[in-house]
This record gives structure tokens, C-alpha cells and sequence, in this order.
């Protein structure tokens, strides 16, 4: 009887396709820069790659070299994970875990690619490659780890690493020759 009641008074969950639209906040904060299909689904495009790419910034072959660069960051397993803290293991080490160490044959491959193309894009190249690209970090904020100052001196400092190194990647790749 009790379960009945419950399930009374507890609001029915919208369906899934309503559960994974982004919230207003989220679509109000990305501007005009997300795209919502004929389905009326909504693809987010606020990435410092995709807002570059959508502001004539970087080329198509330069977009497609900073997706490849991504896409073997994150199958080599270098993406951070979501972890709670386990305060019960305070002073534990996981010993387990094999952090560091590839799990498969495809995270080896995918870091080989990927230090492949830090090699190929350099020390400060490969810095905003992985702050911009594969964690998302705005331009101007690359830009001042990069130790400009002004806000509109970081934003062109970090365009013009991140274009001279994803130019390298074209060439690692053979990306339109």
C-alpha cells in the first residue's frame, strides 16, 4: 500500500529525449554557437575548436587536425575521469588501478599516434593543443598560461600557436595535400 503512495506522489520522469536537452542556462551561455537539428535535436558547438572553426579562425583542414588530435587523446585513455573521493581509502593507494599504463592494444595505439603529434606540434604547440582542443579551455585563458597579460594579446597569442600547430598536424597527417 505504502509503494502505491509513492508512486502516486512522485512526479513522472520526462522522457529521455527531454532528459538530455541542454539545459537554457547552458544553450543561453553558448550563444548561437549549438545547432538543433530537424529532430529538434540540440548539438552543442561551444568548444574553442568549434567556435574557431565557426569564426573563420582555422581552415577545414586545421578543424579535421584538431579532431583527430582529440579524438587519439581520448581513446588513449589521457581524458581525466569522474571519480568521487572514497574517504574510507584516505591514506590508500590503488596499486590496482595501473594508472599510466595502457589497458589495451587500441590505448597503445591511439598513444602512439598521440605522441606522435605532440612531437610533431612541439612543447608550446601541444600545450594548446591539449588546453584548447581536448580540454576545452578558452583561447584567452591558454593564452595567459602562455604569460600574456591582456586579454586581447592572450586571445591572438593562443590563435597563433594553436594555428601553427595544427598546420604540423596537417603535415604529420597528410591533411590537404
Amino acid at each position: 500500500m505504502r509503494s502505491l503512495q509513492l508512486a502516486r506522489t512522485r512526479k513522472a520522469r520526462p522522457p529521455v529525449e527531454h532528459r538530455a536537452l541542454p539545459t537554457p542556462e547552458r544553450v543561453r551561455r553558448a550563444g548561437k554557437d549549438f545547432e538543433r537539428g530537424d529532430t529538434g535535436q540540440i548539438t552543442m558547438r561551444d568548444s574553442p575548436l568549434e567556435r574557431a572553426f565557426a569564426r573563420k579562425v582555422v581552415t577545414q583542414e586545421q578543424y579535421a587536425a584538431g579532431q583527430k588530435y582529440r579524438h587519439h587523446w581520448y581513446h588513449a585513455g589521457l581524458a581525466d575521469s569522474l571519480v568521487s573521493v572514497d574517504l574510507n581509502r584516505v591514506f590508500a593507494t590503488d596499486l590496482g588501478g595501473f594508472s599510466g599504463m595502457a589497458k589495451s592494444e587500441q590505448q597503445v595505439f591511439h598513444r602512439q599516434r598521440y605522441r606522435e603529434a605532440t612531437q610533431a606540434a612541439g612543447k608550446i604547440g601541444s600545450h594548446v593543443l591539449d588546453w584548447a582542443v581536448c580540454r576545452e579551455v578558452v583561447l584567452e585563458q591558454v593564452g595567459y598560461s602562455l604569460g600574456w597579460s591582456s586579454r586581447a594579446q592572450a586571445y591572438a597569442a593562443a590563435v597563433e600557436r594553436l594555428k601553427a600547430a595544427l598546420d604540423e598536424l596537417c603535415k604529420l597527417w597528410g591533411i590537404g595535400t
